[in-house]
């Protein structure tokens, strides 16, 4: 039971629910979130029950709560959105296939243009680990990532080879390289390939990021030094 003073968050809502709403918006405020839907050409022609801006919101919250399905995470959002009159009117939390049907309409551009523009380095000065003799400290890293197994993801991303002669792995998988800050861990930038991509490759496209040019020989480049740097 609540003390004086306190808001009982309501039955089947949880307090970290609505903290993790409230981050999520914040981050991504919805003018943000309108100007890419209608820069990437995704604007409603007509009502629809899961307009653009609440799937890109659903699709944000599926990182949030992974180990939710479809229906579930879509009502955790719809919740905390109303609780701050982000969110107006009656609105029933759809069937899984509608929420699937609804995010291939949205596409993959939307998202991809909404990390461009927040993805950037969070360190300070003070920020331990992200800079050193005034220059951020950074680093490149790879993985790769098993995908559903559809045959659109199979013949984009390919599946990995076996050491099994001509067996191929269970899952299509994309290879995704990125760009860190070191001392925050945020990533400032991401490419993503088939996985027969070498990860070498993939971060050449990351340069751009660093204001480098891809060296046409990677063995012979070496990093700005620190009176070259801007």
């Amino acid at each position: 039971m609540p003390r004086v003073g306190q808001v009982k968050v309501p039955d089947g809502e949880r307090l970290t629910d609505r903290i993790a709403i409230g981050v999520l918006t914040s981050m991504f405020p919805p003018t943000l979130i309108d100007e890419v839907i209608q820069r990437a050409g995704r604007v409603e022609q007509r009502h629809r029950l899961l307009p653009a801006r609440v799937v890109v919101y659903f699709t944000l919250a599926m990182c949030l709560w992974a180990d939710e399905g479809y229906e579930e995470v879509a009502r955790l959002p719809v919740g905390g959105l109303k609780h701050m009159a982000r969110w107006r009117g009656d609105w029933q939390v759809p069937s899984s296939g509608a929420l699937t049907q609804a995010r291939a309409r949205l596409g993959g551009e939307v998202m991809k243009m909404l990390f461009e523009r927040i993805a950037s380095p969070t360190g300070t000065e003070s920020s331990v680990g992200s800079w050193w003799r005034g220059l951020r400290l950074v680093a490149i890293d790879g993985t790769v990532f098993d995908l559903p197994d559809t045959e659109a993801n199979s013949a984009h991303f390919g599946r990995p080879g076996s050491s099994r002669g001509e067996m191929q792995g269970a899952f299509p998988q994309a290879r995704v390289v990125a760009l860190v800050e070191c001392g925050t861990h945020a990533i400032i930038g991401a490419e993503i390939g088939a996985c027969s991509t070498g990860e070498t490759t993939l971060a050449r496209s990351l340069f751009k990021k660093l204001n480098l040019e891809a060296p046409t020989h990677p063995e012979n480049w070496s990093p700005k030094t620190e009176e070259s740097a801007p």
